[in-house]
């Protein structure tokens, strides 16, 4: 869908800022509260679904009356806006819709600018542009040239009340503008400690220094993060579980780092039935061990040089939005001194245990003179039952407010500027520039279970269809009960979830061919899905002469790999649906010239 721009000789100004004093103020704390209130919706689904880019959506008519709100439950999901403009049906017409993030429209089908204009929305007030830099401003720009009035916290009005809804605006999605601008996960560190500043005493026991609310509020911690990472040592003394214990919902990847793999050959860490574990360590250390884990399902990765700015830039390739430390003081400082760490999060016991060896938080990081201590920003403090939780930034969150020239006016004065041509063409989530190539991109499906099946169904993504083949025809009450519940599951993630636990812990549900038909299954799905939405097909057919990569550097048999190791069939297939395409135009075309 091309964007057209109308480029205006004069400067935005706010509507607000026109009026007398009491009657802008007004303005404005209304906006400030809508903004506020989409912020409390994006959050809704923390801990159910692994992090992803958090939208909320607030419809307010002119009378200031709230019509409807959606927020994205997980990637591949229907956008926050869609959901609003349903639920506010007709009172959408000339209301104002309120997001706390410029849309992400990745998916080549602009749903979410197309629910808006569609409805007949008449003004949109964004709390920040989108952080990812092929999506910034994109949408703004479409709804701009639909006629839609737009206006951006901190671009076209500011005030004190205002800034601060924008401040929580950058708060609820800080790890994907971290992400975007250092190009690492955001880290959280996570320790509980006494009043004397000890989290074991001397002997190494450690359980428990916080209450159980404390620890009922880590479990939550978990939950919102992709991963949670520890140290050799940790695995040593506590044999953790690292769960999220929630009973439902995302539980996040467990990550040892680990320089010499001298690890137990008994651990909790090494039951994957559940829950994935990563083993980082340097490379050629222990062999044999690493054989022994991958023999119990336990992933190993080798560096050549080991440490944390490495291990997060890889973590940072595979995906991952936030990740949880909660290891030594060891581990700790050297995160610390590798400046990955965005914020701290302590949870401090009214106790004292002493002991000249007894450890503490953080390590060693060289200071000699208090002057060089790292101050918090944004503290903040909340007494957990008996226990007081300090939390606070290390880094700030990166600003967002546009420079001079801002990419709006670069393509303004060019159109035909990309900065993202390339011969190879990466994707991987969904958010990403081109996510629509993603299976759990949010475009359902027709096809029938099975292929001696002729009744057709609604898939609602790709992935949610290749997880369910996985057990059709099998003569068994339970796969088929596996097939309904990844079809009505609620995202791709959910639905892959199923699939991917079942095999592991029922294979016998599986089909006996599953290997040979697996590639297929997804060819057809995908054949289905490019075939069903014109827009997706163009877009396909925009990147002939380029490489298409899966880029999971975890998954060597659909991505890319690492190191390009991967087999990349996911992006074959595409490649292949590609070449069919263009096969089938040259076609047409000499027909209509013979003609």
């Amino acid at each position: 869908m091309a964007l057209s721009l109308r480029i205006s000789s004069s400067p935005l100004i706010c509507r607000a800022t026109l009026a007398n004093g009491d009657n802008g103020r007004n303005h404005h704390a209304k906006d400030a509260a809508f903004i506020r209130r989409t912020v409390d919706l994006a959050e809704m689904s923390a801990g159910l679904t692994s992090p992803h880019p958090n939208f909320g959506c607030v419809i307010a008519t002119s009378s200031g009356k709230v019509a409807g709100e959606g927020y994205l439950y997980a990637q591949g999901t229907k956008p926050a806006e869609a959901l609003a403009v349903e639920a506010a049906g007709e009172f959408c017409r000339g209301s104002t819709a309120y997001l706390n993030m410029e849309p992400g429209d990745c998916h080549g089908d602009h749903a979410a600018v197309s629910a808006l204009v569609q409805a007949g929305i008449e003004r949109v007030v964004v709390g920040i542009r989108h952080p990812l830099q092929h999506l910034r401003g994109s949408a703004i720009r479409e709804l701009k040239s639909q006629g839609i009035e737009v206006n951006v916290l901190g671009e076209d009005f500011e005030s004190k009340v205002l800034e601060d809804a924008r401040k929580s605006c950058l708060l609820v999605n800080a790890p994907l503008i971290h992400r975007a601008c250092s190009r690492v996960p955001f880290s959280v560190l996570k320790y509980a400690m006494t009043l004397d500043g000890k989290i074991a005493a001397s002997s190494g026991h450690a359980a428990w220094i916080s209450s159980k609310l404390s620890r009922t509020r880590v479990f939550e911690l978990r939950g919102r993060s992709d991963a949670v990472i520890v140290g050799g040592n940790t695995v040593r003394q506590d044999d953790p579980r690292l769960t999220a214990r929630h009973g439902q919902g995302h539980t996040p990847t467990r990550i040892v780092m680990t320089q010499s793999l001298d690890l137990p050959e008994k651990a909790h860490l090494w039951d994957v039935s559940e829950v994935p574990t990563i083993i980082v360590t340097q490379r050629g250390a222990r062999k044999s061990f690493q054989k022994f884990l991958a023999s119990k399902g336990v992933e190993v990765v080798e560096f050549d040089m080991l440490n944390p700015r490495e291990v997060m830039e890889y973590f940072h390739l595979r995906g991952y939005l936030s990740i949880l430390w909660e290891c030594g003081g060891t581990l700790a400082a050297s995160a610390i001194s590798s400046s990955v760490i965005h914020k701290v999060v302590a949870f401090v016991a009214p106790k004292i245990i002493g002991g000249r060896n007894a450890p503490s938080p953080v390590g060693e990081l060289g200071m000699v003179e208090m002057t060089q201590a790292l101050n918090l920003m944004d503290v903040c403090y909340e007494q957990v039952g008996p226990d007081m939780l300090v939390t606070g930034f290390l880094q700030p969150i990166p600003d967002l407010i546009p420079v001079i020239p801002s990419e709006d006016a670069t393509v303004e004065i060019d159109p035909s500027v990309n900065p993202f041509e390339s011969s190879i063409i990466f994707f991987y989530k969904t958010w990403d520039l081109y996510g629509s190539f993603s299976n759990f991109s949010p475009h359902p499906i027709r096809m029938p279970c099975g292929e001696e099946n002729d009744d057709y169904m609604t898939w609602p993504s790709v992935e949610h269809y290749y997880q369910a083949n996985k057990f059709v025809g099998v003569e068994n009450p339970m796969a088929h009960d596996c097939v309904e519940k990844i079809r009505t599951a609620r995202s791709p993630e959910e639905a892959a979830l199923i699939g991917r636990s079942t095999l592991r812990q029922k294979p016998e549900l599986v089909r006996s061919d599953w290997e040979d038909v697996k590639i297929e299954v997804m060819y057809m799905a995908l054949k289905c899905k490019f075939s069903t939405y014109p827009h997706l097909k163009s877009m396909l057919l925009s990147t002939a002469g380029s490489v298409l990569v899966e880029s999971s550097p975890h998954d060597l048999f659909w991505g890319g790999g690492r190191e390009g190791e991967g087999l990349n069939y996911l992006g074959r297939l595409l490649m292949q649906l590609r070449s069919e395409y263009l096969d089938d135009s040259s076609v047409s075309a000499e027909n209509t010239s013979s003609a």
